[in-house]
């Protein structure tokens, strides 16, 4: 199978965050073919993890297995292969798979792969293979990057605000009190506030995903929701502080998940870039100093109209091999 085919393969298997098992076991068995020890097991009830090495890795290649909703299944044309998933991530995990094949082949020992659960939702597969002990000296993380080496990457805060208020006839408000027009008033406060900014990674961003509340539209709302996201270029414990002294108590707060940004490792042979979106890595701290690379464009990720180029996914597996031997040399080196 090559790394087209094994693209369509994994694309045409369902799996957003939830329910990744069915693509879980056909990648499980992918690896037991060509040749790995695999260890397959519940991160999350119902929501397995996957290691497989030959010997003992001090390099690991790594990915997650969930997307985004909704699934849609895989097409192409002469330039391009479509389908949820495509470039975030299955066909950085074919093409990981392929390379891994060819390195065997070559008789490449003491490396692995990890592909991991609910990246899309939480990072909870992460944080469970976090525990799991390895001797690994590096991890190279598969994402989006168009190819490049990503030398860094902006952390994340992600929280719900919950705004309580007194219903009552919308005829007569001064008799309740709207938690709608609480929320959108402290949105509109942290939307208005001055947020870090790096040389590197550029500015802290937010997004306000989802909006919930009240019942009717002549009624006093007493409840509403949001849930945001802050994209973050400095340590969360100083965003946290910021959100808190904006909001001053008026909310509550339910911090979902932290992370703090990241920087990588370049290599000789490759471009580099920045990127602005969270990975896996902050929640693989026990995995070795952390890479970033993989074909595709976020920019195609999460959209309707998912895709990957061919001729980039048929460059990805030499690539991805060509960072498994440049770090297995800098191993050798003492490095």
């Amino acid at each position: 199978m090559d790394v087209f085919d094994l693209t369509r393969r994994l694309i045409s298997i369902p799996s957003t965050s939830g329910i990744e098992g069915e693509v879980v076991e056909f990648i499980a068995g992918q690896l037991r073919e060509i040749g790995f020890g695999v260890k397959v097991w519940d991160a999350l009830p119902g929501r397995p993890n996957v290691y497989a090495r030959v010997g003992n890795p001090d390099v690991v290649m790594s990915s997650h297995t969930d997307t985004v909703p909704p699934f849609f299944d895989v097409r192409e044309d002469d330039e391009f292969i479509y389908g949820r998933g495509a470039c975030d991530t299955k066909g950085l995990i074919a093409a990981m798979i392929v390379a891994s094949r060819e390195l065997i082949k070559e008789g490449v020992n003491d490396f692995g792969l990890l592909f991991v659960v609910g990246e899309e939702a939480g990072s909870k597969g992460a944080q469970d293979a976090n525990k799991v002990d390895n001797t690994c000296r590096y991890l190279i993380n598969g994402e989006p990057t168009e190819s490049k080496l990503a030398l860094g990457s902006k952390g994340g805060v992600r929280l719900i605000l919950r705004a309580h208020g007194r219903a009552a006839h919308s005829a007569y408000p001064e008799l309740g009190e709207s938690a709608i027009h609480k929320l959108v008033g402290v949105l509109a406060d942290l939307s208005a506030t001055r947020l870090p900014t790096d040389p590197t990674l550029g500015s802290t961003t937010m997004n306000v995903g989802l909006i919930n509340g009240g019942v009717a539209g002549n009624v006093i709302a007493p409840e509403a929701e949001a849930e945001l996201v802050f994209r973050v270029v400095s340590k969360s414990v100083d965003i946290k502080r910021l959100i808190e002294e904006c909001i001053a108590g008026r909310v509550e707060i339910q911090y979902t998940f932290e992370c703090d940004p990241v920087f990588m490792q370049r290599l000789d042979g490759f471009e580099t870039s920045v990127v602005s979106f969270t990975t896996d890595i902050p929640m693989l701290t026990n995995w070795g100093l952390p890479l970033l690379f993989g074909p595709g464009s976020i920019l195609d990720a999460h959209t309707a109209d998912e895709k990957i180029s061919k001729a980039e996914l048929a460059r990805a597996p030499g690539s991805y091999a060509g960072i498994v031997r440049q770090l297995k040399e800098r191993i050798r080196n003492g490095q």
